[in-house]
């Protein structure tokens, strides 16, 4: 085991969970949220859904000139938490209502994904089936193939969800701060606690807190209620609904590190040294002034200290904070990278005494311990030279992704965050565009710790308070990951040529570049555009934002604009179907050699090169990283996902995830498509394509030459091939030498089912999972590329199946549950653990095939600190 990985068992194991997590003290808990909650769909029969109002304007996708018209004269209609406690007590609210004939069940929650699907329902949510009346036809209308959209009317109900978890304070958490924070609900939601109304979040992507000490049962029973209303819909791809993920009950001594409460700089020095800059804010919320000290110390991978300081006595009266400085030198710092994820702690430690009376060192009252999890590195973008890491030129190659995944939907368990990060490392990615939207705090503890660039998102645009505060809390929250290198303003705010006029757009964004200046002067913003090139919000932000080359001309601004540097936010729009290699419209599949786009996308080919040709461009983010519901192109239903990933839903490659591997990483690849099981063909021609960084590929079909190929740089091979049963081999070339081969065989029929974990230890904590992959193989242990058996799926021991999925982008089938069918050879189940140690163990049956069984150990692990 690596010193790392020591020091990593050691801490405590909320350190990668979070951007910021709390040490093990006395004084400090900060408790996971998640387990025993209670839920059910609608609201009591006798409230009037008038008191909790809030009407927004008619789109929230994108901000239109008339939004911002609309918007003064909405706010004052809008129910506050005064005017919902006025208003007749709402009965599940209170802390006495009886719950227990509700659904008992764990978060991350989202219950839109358990849903069936509904033709009638929104398109761009996947058709699940939940609306508030909307037409299915709100999107990409008649769509470019000319397939046409009936409008269906639209579905009504499934939109409003209530939890409620109750638990015990102690009498002396008394005195104390307590707070309830929320990584993220969705959406508009409003917060309870016994029976008072605490306030409303409207965002389903900001993360919030509210302040429960004022209304806490000490020494007795309190009750959390939280009413979600997801009718309204933010984006244009799927959303989900709940509280989708963690929620947190934190308590601290009255003198204590506030909220996100520090923010940590380093600044590299000529010697090879680092110093440590950070920005402590130090709250009150006692009754009396109190004093105090901060001693500031930072450890290093392995969790040593290497700096350590303590600041002047402070004192601050009740109610109010202060901002401390301290500066920590370290010697020889190991720096940050996607390849080098080396990790730094600063450990800060509130020292008080009980009053403004007493000494500092006298009587010694409470210790407040904040951790911060920092990585020393440097940045910066260059007109010229693209993006610099360290010091060094580094080329950005990245995906944009949604929170969606196959069996969870939105919910997305820790285990699959870092599942998904693993799969686009291996494919050769180093960056993350979270689009459209801010991340669950645990995607960027995995992109920290795993090492994946990150340009974080706002999601809505605008300069309303609303939308202000939840920049702040993005930036606040996310502002230590070194994971982070830029802010993302919006995007694509094209409505009413808002990203170029600069009467309504560019004030706006002057605005929200100001705040996030403010906020953190250490990164530069970003606001990916598609069109107007040079105009309004170029004006603005830091670093130009291309959305698809086509779009625009990149080299027509370089020129205009030799000083301002760039990035391709977003490009490709490539759709394929896994293993599907003929046009299906009745199933709305298309083949997976990623020929197809609409009419702003390129082939993976020609992006590929249009971008490595220019260095000035700092890199990359290629849409998408992973089939997500919704956004269905270029065919509407059945298709429920879309299928513009270089995954699909469940992870599974795509011919096209080797296209990206070969020019992206620096693995020898050689990968050959199609599959080679079909039909006579009537000797048509079937292409044979091979993705490869080798220089020459020569293909052979049943040992019979078929020709060697040069391979261009950034392209790749193919040749038309007649079929005939057999074995399609490809050799690899590099420098006129043998460097690699690979083949593909036709297979027989289905002859036994394989079960593959991606992981084969798991903890019992509550939380962990295992993505596990279902294949069928036929009697020589080949997979069989159009296997489409049905599954059933019996698990034993200390763990649940919590999703099901197989990648399948018309596959009606449901997301939970214990079956599944294959879908060209594959299907997934996850199965996350109890808090149980011992063997867990998954059976696979399908009707003619002897059953498969998997064995997984689950190891005694200690969870999280949790709510009881």
């Amino acid at each position: 085991m690596s010193p790392r990985s020591r020091w990593l068992r050691r801490v405590s194991p909320l350190l990668f969970a979070l951007s910021v997590v709390c040490g093990a003290s006395a004084a400090r808990e900060r408790l996971l949220l998640d387990f025993g909650w209670k839920f059910r769909l609608g609201d009591p029969a006798e409230v009037d859904p008038a008191i909790f109002a809030y009407p927004e304007v008619d789109a929230l996708e994108r901000t239109a000139r008339a939004h911002l018209d609309e918007e003064p004269g909405l706010a004052p209609l809008r129910r506050t938490a005064a005017d919902i406690d006025a208003a007749p007590p709402v009965a599940f609210a209170q802390g006495d209502f009886d719950d227990r004939a509700w659904r008992t069940l764990d978060l991350p929650h989202d219950w839109a994904v358990e849903l069936p699907f509904n033709p009638k329902a929104l398109r761009n949510h996947g058709y699940k089936n939940m609306g508030a009346g909307v037409s299915a036809q709100n999107s990409w209308a008649a769509l470019e193939i000319g397939q046409s959209t009936q409008d269906l009317g639209g579905v009504t109900g499934n939109t409003i969800g209530w939890y409620r978890r109750s638990f015990d304070l102690p009498a002396t958490d008394r005195g104390g701060a307590l707070w309830v924070e929320f990584d993220g609900v969705y959406r508009n939601c409003v917060v309870w606690f016994n029976g008072r109304c605490l306030g409303r979040n409207v965002s389903g992507y900001s993360s919030f807190k509210f302040d429960l000490a004022p209304y806490a049962n000490y020494g007795g029973r309190n009750v959390l209620a939280v009413r979600v209303d997801a009718t309204r819909t933010e984006g244009w791809f799927y959303e989900g609904a709940g509280i989708y993920r963690h929620a947190w009950l934190v308590k601290t001594p009255a003198l204590h590190v506030a909220h996100w409460g520090t923010f940590v700089t380093t600044n590299l020095a000529a010697d090879g040294g680092a110093e440590v800059r950070a920005e402590t804010t130090v709250r009150n919320d006692g009754a009396a002034a109190a004093r105090g000290v901060l001693v500031s110390r930072v450890l290093d991978p392995e969790g040593r200290t290497v700096g350590e300081t303590t600041s002047a006595e402070f004192e601050i009266a009740a109610g109010a904070e202060q901002t401390l400085e301290p500066r920590l030198p370290i010697a020889a710092p190991r720096l940050w990278s996607p390849e080098t994820p080396q990790l730094y702690q600063l450990v800060s430690e509130v020292r008080t005494n009980t009053s403004a009376s007493g000494a500092v060192g006298e009587a010694p009252g409470a210790t407040d311990v904040y951790r911060t999890t920092f990585g020393v590195r440097t940045i910066r973008f260059d007109a010229n030279e693209g993006f610099l890491l360290n010091g060094r030129r580094y080329v950005i190659r990245g995906t944009c992704n949604h929170q969606d995944h196959a069996g969870v939907g939105t919910a997305l368990p820790d285990a699959v965050q870092d599942f998904r990060i693993r799969r686009l490392k291996e494919m050769g990615a180093n960056a993350y565009r979270p689009a459209h939207n801010p991340p669950t705090p645990e995607l960027l503890e995995a992109c920290d710790r795993l090492g994946l660039l990150v340009v974080d998102e706002n999601r809505r645009f605008d300069a309303t308070p609303e939308t202000l505060s939840q920049l702040e809390r993005l930036i606040r929250r996310d502002r230590n990951h070194p994971s982070v290198i830029l802010w993302s303003l919006g995007n694509e705010e094209f409505k009413d040529a808002m990203q170029s006029d600069d009467a309504w757009g560019t004030p706006i964004a002057r605005t929200l570049q100001a705040l996030a200046k403010r906020l953190d002067p250490t990164r530069p913003t970003t606001m990916p555009m598609n069109a107007d090139w040079g105009k309004g919000f170029s004006n603005v932000v830091d670093v130009q934002g291309f959305n698809y080359l086509k779009l625009g001309d990149a080299d027509a601004f370089h020129a205009a604009r030799p000083h301002q540097p760039a990035i391709a936010t977003e490009e490709s729009s490539n759709v394929a179907t896994r293993g599907i290699y003929a046009e299906d419209r009745v199933r709305a599949y298309v083949p997976a050699y990623a020929t197809k786009f609409p009419q702003w996308g390129s082939a993976i080919d020609v992006w590929q090169r249009y971008y490595g040709a220019r260095p000035w461009i700092a890199g990359v983010f290629m849409w998408a990283g992973f089939d997500y519901r919704g956004e269905q192109w270029p065919y509407d239903w059945p298709a429920i996902n879309c299928q513009f990933g270089v995954m699909d839903t469940c992870g599974f490659a795509k011919d096209s995830f080797y296209f990206c591997q070969a020019w992206w990483s620096d693995r020898p690849v050689l990968h050959l498509l199609p599959h080679w099981n079909w039909a006579v063909r009537d000797k048509e021609p079937i292409v044979v394509r091979a993705y490869t960084n080798h220089d020459e590929v020569e293909l052979f079909l049943n040992e019979q030459s078929l020709g060697r190929k040069a391979v261009p740089r950034g392209g790749y091979v193919e040749w038309p091939v007649v079929y005939q049963a057999g074995t399609l081999r490809a050799d690899g070339y590099r420098g006129g030498q043998l460097a690699g081969s690979t083949k593909i065989e036709t297979t027989g029929p289905s002859a036994t089912l394989a079960l593959d974990a991606d992981r084969a230890t798991l903890r019992g904590d509550g939380e962990d999972c295992a993505v596990i992959t279902v294949s069928a193989r036929d009697a020589e242990g080949r997979t069989v590329p159009m296997a489409s058996d049905a599954v059933e799926f019996e698990l034993r021991g200390p763990g649940k199946i919590v999703g099901v999925g197989n990648g399948d982008p018309s596959c009606h089938e449901p997301d939970k549950g214990s079956r599944r069918s294959l879908f060209n050879g594959y299907a997934q189940v996850i199965v996350q653990t109890a808090k149980a140690a011992g063997p867990l163990v998954l059976t696979a049956r399908a009707p003619g095939l002897p059953p498969a069984t998997l064995t997984l150990t689950v190891a005694p692990a200690t969870p999280r600190p949790a709510v009881p």
